[in-house]
Parts: structure tokens; sequence; C-alpha cells
């Protein structure tokens, strides 16, 4: 069964206890975080889990006041592509 939790600088899906999915992000000061990488599984691409993780993470910095900063080509392509992020998206 897939969860999605959160772990230290990460949102992860782990499947049967084994990571099939990744966000890694970390702090770059009081205002701010960056998402560093993105890691999904070859037999989970294509299924938005990429995103699902990311709107994880952009929900959480929401919550915490901060912008993000999408420092991978996957985040920066969700960036361009959804309004949605505009609010948070540091530029």
């Amino acid at each position: 069964m897939r969860q999605i939790r959160e772990e230290d600088h990460a949102v992860v899906m782990v499947d049967d206890g084994q990571v099939v999915a990744e966000v890694g992000y970390k702090s770059v000061d009081d205002q701010s975080l960056v998402i560093d990488h993105t890691f999904v599984s070859e037999e989970l691409r294509g299924q938005n889990i990429g995103k699902e993780l990311i709107d994880k993470v952009v929900a959480m910095a929401r919550e915490q006041h901060k912008k993000v900063i999408p420092a991978c080509s996957y985040a920066l392509a969700l960036f361009k592509r959804h309004q949605e992020y505009s609010d948070i998206w540091q530029q």
C-alpha cells in the first residue's frame, strides 16, 4: 500500500517499505525553500506522482508563509505550466 509522508527535507511516497518517489527540499532562509530534486521510480512515471509530491511541498510552504525556488528541472517545468504556484514562486 502506497503512502505519502514527510521525512527530513523530503516528501516521499513509500510502497511496501520502499521509497518509490521523492521530492527533496531545503530551507534557504526564514522566508524561502528550494526544491532541489525530484525522483519517481520508472514504473510510476506518467501518473502525476511527482506533481502530487510537489503539491505537498507547496502546501507546506504556504502554511509556513514561505516562497519556493524550483531548482530542479521537473519542479521548474511545473511552476512554469501551472499558474496556481505563482503566489509562492520566488523567481
